[in-house]
């Protein structure tokens, strides 16, 4: 593959550089953060003298033991606070968005990192397969309906917030094969139906959604804000950590995955310093693709007509389920 000598020199010979910036006064939400990747990077925003962190977690329990664990490294108290997110529901997701809402002050940083992996086919409440509800669609839920705080907060602090989604560069590996159904079949059906799922693919597909998506709502805001990257309030950009020790692969680790880990992966800690770079990251990084805590190009095949063709057929089939959770919610944009 095309992409396997960058993967390789990336993981094996480029450190992402310990993250330096203060974050004074500010207040940032990481999700999925009570172990791995996102538990990392709260912990650097916490070093880093963040006035407030949240952990944005499933299980509040966990949530709590991943709060101490940060105070004592860190230091520091009264930082750290747990909230309750449950990305399989959209109920979840929406209380989150409005406590997040009516309770802050600000908000200056949100890393989306919440994400899972699974071979086995199984339905979401709302009745979509759970890796897309996860890794896609409630993803970028949440992302429109922090938008707004972020807005307000811009405007009355005079600052530039960072909204970031955590992906992965095995997009440059999807085939993403129901992207690629006839024109008048849908994709998301497709992806949700037992017999025409490829749950063996479905995370790399998951992954390549997200840059897809990103993609297109990135080009909304530019035909509106042309020159978005320095006038849209805020900094939005997408990030590939690398392949990284920690236990997301607890639901399906390969003996190759295990093998991977052995050879290439790089440590939890050292990942994290990419999503806190992206949560500071400057005007160049709008609408970018980031990895190894700089501005990289995405997968070839996602800025060709083809993959232009399948992220608009993809967004249009989103968007019909994000308004239909939240009517409105495009307005966010």
């Amino acid at each position: 593959m095309d992409y396997m000598p960058q993967y390789f020199k990336s993981q094996l010979f480029v450190t992402p550089p310990l993250p330096t910036t203060s974050f004074t006064g500010q207040t940032i939400i990481v999700t999925g953060a009570n172990v791995g990747l996102g538990f990392e990077a709260a912990k650097l925003f916490v070093a880093n003298d963040a006035a407030k962190v949240i952990l944005a977690v499933r299980d509040t329990s966990k949530g709590d033991t991943a709060k101490s664990a940060i105070e004592a490294s860190t230091g520091r108290q009264n930082v750290v606070q747990v909230w309750n997110l449950d990305m399989l529901r959209y109920d979840s997701v929406l209380a989150f968005a409005q406590r997040a809402a009516t309770e802050l002050d600000r908000l200056d940083a949100a890393v989306l990192n919440a994400g899972m992996i699974t071979s086995k086919f199984e339905l979401s409440p709302q009745g979509n397969e759970k890796t897309l509800e996860v890794n896609v669609l409630a993803t970028f839920l949440l992302f429109l309906l922090l938008l707004p705080k972020m807005k307000e907060t811009a405007q009355k602090y005079r600052v530039r917030p960072h909204l970031s989604i955590v992906s992965s560069e095995v997009h440059h590996f999807a085939t993403f094969a129901e992207g690629r159904v006839p024109p008048d079949q849908s994709i998301l059906k497709t992806m949700n139906t037992e017999e025409t799922a490829k749950m063996s693919a479905r995370y790399t597909a998951s992954k390549a959604m997200e840059i897809l998506i990103f993609n297109q709502i990135c080009k909304e805001i530019r035909n509106a804000h042309p020159d978005a990257s320095t006038s849209y309030p805020v900094i939005l950009n997408i990030l590939n950590p690398g392949f990284c020790h920690s236990n997301f692969f607890r639901d399906k680790e390969a003996w190759y995955v295990y093998l991977s880990k052995l050879l290439t992966a790089r440590r939890t800690e050292v990942g994290a310093r990419t999503l806190v770079h992206a949560a500071s990251a400057g005007p160049e990084s709008w609408g970018e693709y980031l990895s190894d805590s700089g501005v990289q190009p995405m997968a070839k095949w996602v800025l060709e007509s083809e993959g232009e063709q399948i992220g608009k057929r993809v967004w249009s089939e989103v968007k019909e389920v994000l308004e239909k959770a939240k009517p409105g919610l495009l307005q966010n944009i």
